[in-house]
């Protein structure tokens, strides 16, 4: 029996008690500091990342972890920690909807791809801020999403790059344009495809072109 694939939601923690999230099996917060225990989301916006993520693939494990607290922003060391801190935890899909436009982050970013890679794990990002490629979403080996009214595949900068609904999901009896909005939500349902499709032999062809740009599969749709 195929184990649950693990999502690391790479936000502001997790409400655990909402009962849009499902079962949240671990979590931790994560800054520039250091590690702390606990995950409590003080802003909505990882609580509300898990639940598109849970809502598309009930199946999934989440994995809380919090490196947003108090406003919708962070550090670098603090991003590359958490990343790593999931390659420890045995975490195959890394859902970080930020990015950031600053080049001198580039290397950083490209060394943790490539240790995502070499533990057999895959980060989905935000691909562009502004119009303009941001990191890590641009990089090759990183799968980098943009906002789409529908589920469609593409090329950019040299890769497939994958667009979904920017929505997160609808609350019964509240038009959808009073909720929130974004390409975090757009990564989250992205998150939530790879892990469905992670053990089927057909998508390894797309996460081995993702891998490697000059694979062209792209069959993640």
């Amino acid at each position: 029996m195929n184990q649950p694939v693990r999502i690391g939601v790479l936000d502001s923690g997790v409400c655990g008690t909402h009962p849009h999230v499902g079962k949240i099996v671990d979590g931790i917060t994560i800054s520039a500091d250091g590690v702390a225990a606990g995950y409590e989301d003080n802003l909505g916006h990882g609580t509300a990342v898990a639940a598109i993520i849970h809502h598309l693939n009930p199946d999934a494990d989440l994995v809380a972890v919090k490196i947003f607290d108090g406003k919708l922003a962070t550090s670098l060391r603090a991003v590359i920690r958490a990343i790593d801190w999931c390659l420890d935890h045995d975490i195959q899909v890394i859902n970080l909807s930020l990015g950031t436009l600053n080049p001198q982050y580039r290397s950083a970013f490209e060394d943790a791809v490539e240790r995502t890679h070499a533990a057999g794990a895959v980060i989905v990002s935000a691909l562009e801020m502004t119009g303009d490629p941001a990191l890590p979403g641009s990089l090759p080996g990183v799968i980098g999403v943009m906002e789409g009214e529908e589920y469609q595949v593409c090329d950019r900068y040299g890769k497939p790059v994958y667009t979904a609904p920017p929505y997160p999901r609808d609350i019964p009896g509240v038009p959808r344009e009073r909720n929130l909005k974004g390409v975090s939500f757009a990564v989250a349902r992205i998150s939530a495809k790879v892990a469905e499709t992670w053990s089927d032999e057909s998508a390894q062809e797309c996460w081995s072109s993702i891998r490697n740009p000059k694979n062209s599969s792209t069959g993640l749709f």
